[in-house]
């Protein structure tokens, strides 16, 4: 499973669901290894289908195909009346779909996309803050029983 770190650290996830993606041999050979970057990658609803763009799969050291592109749109799978509600979730302002997690599913890729709405940078400081107070009260509790 390969997760996407900074999606939950930079957004706020409302929805998440489940979604086929569709994929060269080379790229699931890629995927297996672990070498995906998240970085920038978005999805968008075009013509009533869903699109992955600027996931960044490394090429397959062993694939011998020039003309490969690590950053094409990929096609995600998803039953119409998903879409449909997508579609009328994200008119809302302020959200996107965002990939979360790439990971194997009775031998699949699947990729767990979530309808997230932007942090704002107060809301990453507290977080940071409410989690340092949290190791904190941590650390102090095993001092004592030690």
């Amino acid at each position: 499973m390969i997760v996407n770190k900074k999606a939950r650290y930079q957004y706020e996830v409302v929805k998440s669901c489940e979604a086929g993606i569709v994929l060269k041999g080379s790229e699931v050979k890629s995927i297996r290894d672990g070498r995906v970057n998240f970085v920038d990658s978005f999805a968008q609803i075009k013509k009533g289908e869903i699109f992955l763009y600027n996931l960044h799969i490394a090429p397959y050291p062993f694939d011998n195909n020039p003309g490969y592109n690590p950053r094409r749109e990929r096609k995600l799978l998803l039953h119409k009346s998903e879409i449909e509600k997508l579609t009328g979730t994200l008119t809302q302002k302020g959200l996107t779909l965002i990939p979360l997690r790439i990971y194997f599913k009775k031998g699949r890729a699947k990729v767990e996309i979530g309808l997230a709405k932007g942090k704002r940078l107060y809301d990453k400081r507290r977080k940071l803050r409410e989690k340092a107070v949290e190791q904190e009260v941590k650390r102090t509790l095993k001092d004592k029983l030690r």
